[in-house]
């Protein structure tokens, strides 16, 4: 097993490359799931349960970019609890884990299903997108561990 900023490294590989995938996705195809949309229906709404200004859409946008890299930076630096030649293995459960719980988990929270659910297209380019972070947090890992 690796050491956690190992682990926290691979994580935001994985991270960034879901939101990157994302966002170019996002502006070639009407399709693209918005998750972006889920955390700045979370975040408005805690502010204002908190009687704090709801931020601007631009602001909520930022924001919630940077939560959502934070937040899925922690969630696939779980391939760290893999052994290394595992890794990659274990990122990819996790990232299928992670589409499915976009597509089906916001409803259950009270979020709106829209941005995820609109649509089998949709549903079909969410799961592949976190695949895909999954996949990276595995190799990155794998790389940063080295030969052993």
């Amino acid at each position: 097993m690796g050491t956690v900023p190992t682990a926290l490294l691979a994580g935001a590989a994985g991270a960034t490359t879901t939101n990157i995938l994302h966002e170019l996705v996002r502006r070639v195809t009407p399709d693209t799931p918005r998750v972006d949309s889920f955390g700045m229906q979370a975040l408005a709404r805690a502010a204002d349960a908190a009687g704090i200004t709801v931020p601007d859409h631009g602001t909520l946008y930022y924001l919630t970019l940077a939560g959502d890299l934070l937040s899925n930076s922690g969630y696939f630096c779980l391939v760290g609890v893999a052994p290394r030649e595992r890794a990659v293995a274990v990122g990819l459960g996790l990232g299928v884990l992670a589409g499915i719980g976009a597509v089906y988990l916001p409803s259950r929270i009270g979020l709106s299903t829209k941005p995820t659910d609109r649509a089998a297209p949709t549903r079909a380019i969410t799961v592949p997108l976190y695949t895909a972070g999954g996949l990276v947090a595995g190799a990155a890992y794998q790389a940063l561990q080295g030969k052993r």
